[in-house]
């Protein structure tokens, strides 16, 4: 059953299990204490965590799955370097691998996946303490478009059977659903996420035309994305180029999975193929249904739908 298992339900089962192992990384070097913190730009950071999630992940990918195209964000990281023998994953997780793959993707190849991966959304965040924002992102995507991903979230915290857990995984897959947790209807009122530590006055107008109830700011995409499936917020608006590939590809794939819409903020879909660049130049629009993405996408105004795609 394994061997003849298609690609992407493999890909996805091992994402899961290396999403896991990744997020042991990233609380193993914070609790050392020694963060290895690089400044890579203006308000942009990298830490020992994130390099070294990055090897795992991607060595343990590669090493199941030779003829992916695998992205990562740490791109100038020499990823053969410093790979402990622990932290290449081989498992995969058996409840992915007992799932029935959609038609459409039965047949796909290695060599037609692009994989984006994040091996640390929420730096500057996971810098400063605010660990929650922390997650490992895995994207999926064919044909340009997400259809598969995974976010961990390393210092998620919950109780099962009198037994304290850390970490925690949600996959998604198209025309299957979401797995990891039971997403939550909508909040009553309009409830926006935004960005904690990439804001501008571009930002702040297209926030402003929400006319929210109650604005929140955090860290990481995929935390927001998050926020919209466990019902905490209504949309997800960031009205700004910051956001790249690899930020967006794994909770795209995860919010269409449970009938959700991310696009720019013009409405436009985005590309993940391996030759599209690496910004979201357009800003992010997100929501857990296409009725509240509509509303949010009438309330932008015009002058900075302009501004952005004139960037």
């Amino acid at each position: 059953m394994t061997a003849n298992a298609p690609v992407i339900i493999k890909l996805l089962a091992s994402s899961v299990s290396v999403a896991a192992r990744a997020g042991k990384i990233v609380r193993d070097v914070m609790s050392k204490g020694e963060l290895g913190i690089v400044e890579k730009g203006k308000d942009d950071y990298q830490t020992e965590a994130d390099r070294s999630a990055q090897r795992c992940i991607i060595a343990s990918l590669s090493a199941q799955f030779p003829k992916l195209n695998i992205i990562g964000e740490e791109d100038s990281l020499d990823n053969e370097a410093d790979i402990s023998s622990d932290w290449i994953v081989a498992e995969k997780d058996q409840e992915i691998m007992s799932l029935e793959c959609p038609q459409n993707l039965n047949s796909i190849k290695e060599e037609d996946i692009v994989v984006w991966v994040d091996p640390l959304d929420g730096t500057s965040e996971y810098t400063q303490g605010f660990l929650e924002h922390v997650t490992v992102l895995i994207g999926i995507s064919v044909n340009e478009r997400p259809v598969a991903g995974v976010i961990h979230q390393p210092y998620y915290k919950t109780t099962v059977g009198g037994e304290k857990k850390i970490g925690r995984t949600i996959w998604g897959l198209q025309e299957v659903g979401v797995g990891g947790f039971t997403p939550a209807p909508p909040p009553d009122s309009l409830i926006i996420t935004t960005t904690r530590s990439h804001s501008n006055p571009t930002v702040e107008k297209a926030l402003q035309a929400m006319n929210a109830s109650q604005i929140l700011r955090v860290g990481g995409a995929g935390y927001k994305v998050l926020q919209l499936l466990e019902g905490v917020a209504s949309v997800y608006v960031f009205a700004s180029s910051g956001c790249k590939k690899w930020d967006t590809c794994a909770p795209e794939a995860i919010l269409n999975a449970a009938g959700g819409k991310l696009t720019d903020i013009l409405g436009n879909f985005y590309k993940y193929g391996a030759s599209e660049s690496r910004p979201n130049k357009t800003g992010v629009l997100a929501a857990v249904n296409s009725e509240l993405h509509n509303q949010a996408l009438s309330k932008i105004p015009q002058e900075l739908q302009d501004k952005l795609s004139n960037k």
